[in-house]
């Protein structure tokens, strides 16, 4: 069977209202556990769904066969190829360009270490996912921001000025590229992406991907994995299946390279590749070749609930803005009409039992926006949004 098709020719039902509350709270993940049990957790990247069957199966029938050992192979990869050939048709990804990764932070920390040095600037475009800014720091690097324009989208005049800045004192620089974008949800188009390779080729700056969200691009939007742009031959980037099968407790990645790039991916220390755990690689395996049918049935509910929040905003929230984008399961709001200052989440934790993220941590344009995980059931979204309102 096909990563895109089912058996029956019809989509499982929808993973999103699969759990109710009560079912949710007995869980012991850190999602569920870091608040108090009165509290609407819509803060951390784990989705409120059930394994889907052949995950869970091939990691059950592991256990049983007691096969827990040192993990092995190249299924992994193989299966990331195959999805890639059919979901973004990318059908050049050779297994020797594929290097299995404890997980996507891990993977960046390498990259980063195999195309700059200490001291060297590291670029990202803020606001963006809190571990672009610390990861670099604790590995001697400097972080320059090139902050987004006011339509969530890469800043070219803005990327510019911090290669700039990035390369003035010499040495290397590269530039951590978040494909989709967390927090906004933005999709890269290949026209942008193009423009990225081209500018980084010409100011000499190496660009690392993480398309740690790929797989969760909706209907009707094109994924580019960066490798596949013109220019990108000596890029890097890295995937997983943990964001859109929810398997951040089995944890995995793979990273890949471009074309002229695989002496930077053989440069990665061999315990990364040993390193991932070995049911994590069962169950991401089982994800890409077997799990395209129950990700299909995600991403319809996703945009169900992508609608659904929209509308709830208007009606109750109108003063907070959200742009809809297609890229994942988090939404950025805009909250600073609503006079709550510089870190509306504590309010909405305070008064209304809602856990967000703070966008603080997002780095510049995060003050005053709160991001909210809607990968739930459409009726613990809108009591969330009615608590949202009803703390104000």
């Amino acid at each position: 069977m096909s990563a895109t098709t089912h058996a029956s020719n019809e989509l499982p039902d929808n993973p999103l209202r699969q759990l109710t509350l009560d079912q949710l709270r007995q869980r012991t993940s850190e999602k569920w556990r870091r608040y108090d049990p009165d509290v609407l957790p819509l803060w951390v990247a784990e989705m409120d769904v059930r394994l889907a069957e052949p995950i869970a199966k091939a990691v059950t029938d592991a256990i049983a066969a007691g096969d827990t050992g040192y993990p092995s192979g190249t299924g992994y990869a193989e299966a990331v190829a195959a999805f890639a050939a059919e979901r973004w048709h990318w059908t050049d990804l050779e297994p020797d360009r594929v290097r299995t990764v404890p997980d996507i932070m891990l993977g960046v920390v390498e990259m980063l270490k195999a195309v700059t040095g200490p001291g060297d600037a590291i670029v990202v475009n803020s606001p963006v996912y809190p571990p672009f800014h610390l990861f670099p720091v604790f590995n001697d690097r400097r972080v320059i921001e090139a902050p987004l324009g006011a339509d969530q989208r890469i800043d070219f005049a803005a990327l510019a000025a911090a290669f700039e800045l990035a390369l003035g004192r010499g040495g290397r620089a590269a530039y951590l590229l978040c494909h989709p974008h967390n927090p906004t949800g933005t999709v890269h188009t290949r026209s942008e992406l193009e423009r990225v390779a081209r500018l980084a080729a010409d100011y000499g700056v190496r660009v690392v991907a993480d398309e740690a969200h790929a797989p969760l691009v909706a209907p009707g939007t094109r994924f580019v994995p960066y490798l596949t742009v013109a220019g990108g031959e000596a890029g890097l980037a890295l995937t997983s299946a943990a964001k859109a099968w929810n398997l951040p407790g089995l944890r995995g990645a793979v990273a890949m390279a471009g074309t002229d790039a695989r002496a930077d991916l053989a440069r990665m220390p061999e315990k990364m590749a040993v390193s991932i755990s070995h049911l994590g690689s069962i169950a991401h395996t089982a994800a890409f070749r077997e799990g395209g049918p129950w990700l299909d049935a995600l991403l319809a509910g996703l945009d169900e609930n992508r609608r659904l929040l929209a509308d709830l905003l208007a009606d109750r929230l109108p003063d907070v803005r959200y742009r809809p984008e297609p890229g994942t399961y988090l939404a950025w709001l805009d909250c600073r009409a609503l006079g709550l200052g510089d870190d509306p989440a504590a309010v909405f934790m305070e008064k209304g039992r809602v856990a967000l993220n703070s966008g603080l941590p997002f780095g510049t344009g995060g003050a005053g926006h709160v991001r909210l995980n809607y990968a739930t059931s459409p009726e613990i979204l809108a009591e969330a949004v009615d608590r949202m309102a009803a703390a104000l």
